[in-house]
């Protein structure tokens, strides 16, 4: 089968998370430079068989979008046009960093490895799967 790619886009850096092949489990992957992310995803989708990518679509609580909304369009577009054989996909990401901090808390983090927005990133990119997946 294929795994689905899930992007927590951010203009300084990009979580990532990926399904295992039977898109059962989503698990975190990595951050990266944003700088670095279409260089990331040619190298990943040349290794692995990737179907779908999921972009986080960052709203404000009244359903408008978010100002780095426009920065994420124009990626998108630049990732149409890299893998025109991989549907892209929008899921809400509201939430996601504070849920992503709280289970660094429940899972028993110290601060110190809290404080690593990397690794939130990464698990808020997670919870974006996690999310589609549910919902499909």
């Amino acid at each position: 089968m294929s795994r689905i790619l899930a992007i927590d886009y951010g203009s300084k850096r990009c979580g990532i998370a990926v399904t295992d092949p039977m898109r059962i489990i989503a698990s975190g992957l990595t951050t990266v430079a944003t700088t670095e992310l279409i260089a990331f995803l040619k190298k990943y989708v040349s290794e692995e068989n990737v179907t779908e990518i999921v972009v986080g679509q960052p709203k404000r609580m009244n359903n408008e979008s978010s100002d780095i909304e426009m920065e994420i369009q124009k990626k998108i577009e630049l990732l149409e046009k890299e893998f025109p054989e991989i549907v892209i996909v929008r899921e809400d990401e509201r939430f996601t960093s504070k849920m992503a901090f709280q289970s660094m808390i429940d899972s028993g983090l110290k601060k110190k490895q809290r404080q690593n927005k990397a690794l939130i990133d990464e698990i808020s990119a997670t919870l974006i799967l996690q999310n589609y997946m549910s919902r499909k």
